[in-house]
């Protein structure tokens, strides 16, 4: 017998009890799923035999693997429902969007929302008959045999760059497939969904780990889909839709063809963006905004390139300068200051200086003095040459309230983020905030003295500070670019490798390290010294053109 203690109470368990069991036995139904358990602080699937006495915990979805974990749970009770209803069908889950992850089912009739009421339906009979999910060790060879009768290339691609004899596969009602992350016991887990139509595909709404009881308000971002819509077109033109077929690219010594390619469609659309700025005769400013790691600094920078090139002359103005003193910066609920708040900026000294360039006025404009918190004014002196044209990086770019005084026609707004280009197979999609975390992990421990374990104690912060401040006003971009390359993973990989190896499993973000890592593994490398000087991808690796 083994001894466990759940909260105030303690109890005596047989070794090899399944966890569910244990669960089920001592806990009323609870408000809120419960998806997975701790023991002595070690996440594991309610299909577990406990093995030590220790703490039990349950894991329900307000915590961020719980949540993860039902999301992924959810998934493939929507796979096997459209499969049962459509067998000759491909399902694709792609990226997230509006509250949720948007998918399409291909099939030989255009999709339909009756087809997606009908799937809706059959996921609530699955999810009513509480079906176990088990999780199976087969040979790696046995797997890729599986997926070649469903005629899933995409994981057959994948596996064929596994480097395991053994594979993990999950079962739900005679349906296998391959995740890497943890499922709940069974269905009935999943009490609250929704799936809606959104031409072509779906949209997988379910809770956020913030408000686990209800289902976020639906919030349609229509420039941000048509920018995914791009990134698959580039994904075709690259022929790499997928991890395994960018393997493949690797293995067959095409890499440094697919680097010229995804290069090349980022300029495309820069001197594009550009071409469209030269149109609008009116505009004096652009305003450049994006979350952290986007590659803000290298695409202003290359467009800047561009905008020359129609006979344009940028002259760059950087927030940062026009931050107020420390003693004036607002703070937020902790008492800290806020320098991502808008209001940590002079708004109204931005907006003078702006209309002065405007009219042609020369201006000193201040230097902000980070080390004493203060600005200074040091002589610099700047003015509009003739064609010339102001360009502003900033968090807040895309915020009406920044630029206040300056009329909407002036203004020209670009949205710049690194979207997910491409997923591990049709079913496993990389989270689009995780290029993000790699590639600031990465630059943070070469060029700002952190560690990975520092970038992801942040991070949390980093995205609350995104949330609030860039993610709300997206929307008013005139244009969105995604910064990501198909291939950037792949010269990434070992330096983010470097640091989540250090991350010890007593730390409170070793669990995120391992679910980088395991994606992380499927990529194979790609040396740095075929990134081109003037790439994005550079910001982050060193060796830019741009470096000063």
């Amino acid at each position: 017998m083994l001894n466990l203690k759940l909260g105030c109470k303690n109890i005596r368990v047989e070794y090899n009890t399944i966890l569910y069991k244990i669960f089920k036995d001592n806990y009323r139904t609870p408000d809120v799923p419960v998806v997975l358990a701790k023991v002595n602080g070690e996440y594991l699937e309610l299909t577990n035999p406990l093995k030590q006495s220790g703490n039990f915990e349950v894991v329900d979805i307000s915590d961020k693997l719980g949540n993860k974990t039902y999301v992924r749970t959810l998934q493939f009770v929507l796979i096997k429902a459209a499969y049962d209803l459509f067998p000759e069908a491909k399902v694709t889950i792609e990226h997230s969007l509006s509250k949720g992850i948007f998918g399409e089912i291909h099939k030989n009739t255009p999709l339909l929302k009756k087809n997606i009421r009908d799937i809706k339906k059959r996921m609530q009979e699955i999810i009513k008959l509480d079906i176990p999910i088990r999780k199976i060790s087969v040979s790696r060879e046995k797997a890729i045999e599986l997926f070649k009768s469903y005629n899933m290339d995409d994981k057959v691609r994948l596996l064929n760059h596994v480097d395991a004899d053994k594979v993990k596969l999950y079962e739900l009602d005679g349906r296998y497939d391959y995740f890497y992350g943890p499922m709940a016991f069974s269905t009935g887990a999943l009490k609250i969904f929704d799936i809606m139509y959104y031409k072509p595909g779906f949209i997988l709404r379910y809770p956020e780990e913030s408000d686990p009881g209800q289902l976020p308000e639906f919030m349609e971002y229509k420039k941000l889909s048509r920018i995914f819509y791009e990134t698959e077109r580039w994904g075709n033109i690259l022929d790499v839709g997928d991890v395994g077929s960018l393997d493949d690219k690797v293995d067959d010594g095409e890499m440094v063809d697919i680097i010229r390619v995804a290069e090349a469609l980022h300029e495309k659309k820069i001197a594009n963006i550009a071409d469209m700025i030269n149109e609008r005769k009116d505009v004096k400013i652009i305003l450049i905004a994006g979350p952290t790691s986007s590659g803000k600094t290298t695409f202003a920078k290359r467009l800047s390139v561009q905008l020359r090139v129609n006979g344009m002359k940028p002259v760059p103005i950087s927030l940062d300068d026009y931050f107020v003193d420390r003693e004036y910066t607002p703070k937020d609920e902790n008492g800290n200051y806020d320098f991502e708040s808008l209001y940590a900026l002079d708004l109204k000294l931005f907006n003078q200086h702006l209309e002065s360039l405007m009219e042609g006025r020369e201006i000193e404009i201040p230097v902000f003095n980070f080390k004493k918190g203060v600005r200074e004014w040091v002589g610099k002196k700047i003015k509009l040459p003739p064609n010339g044209i102001i360009v502003v990086e900033g968090i807040h770019g895309l915020n009406e309230a920044l630029t206040r005084e300056i009329p909407r026609k002036y203004k020209f707004k670009i949205y710049i983020s690194a979207l997910t280009q491409l997923n591990l197979d049709d079913h496993n999609r990389i989270a689009t905030t995780d290029v993000r975390i790699i590639r600031r992990m990465v630059r943070d421990h070469l060029f700002r003295g952190y560690s990975g374990e520092d970038t992801l104690k942040m991070w949390p912060s980093v995205k609350r500070g995104e949330e609030k401040n860039i993610f709300v006003f997206q929307e008013n971009a005139d244009v969105m670019f995604n910064s990501t390359l198909v291939y950037e993973l792949c010269v990434l990989k070992n330096y983010a490798l470097e640091q989540l190896e250090r991350i010890d499993s007593s730390s409170p973000v070793y669990y995120e390290a391992l679910r980088l890592k395991s994606f992380l593994h499927f990529f194979k490398e790609v040396d740095k010294k075929f990134v081109p000087p003037n790439s994005i991808l550079r910001e982050f690796i060193g060796g830019s053109e741009f470096e000063s």
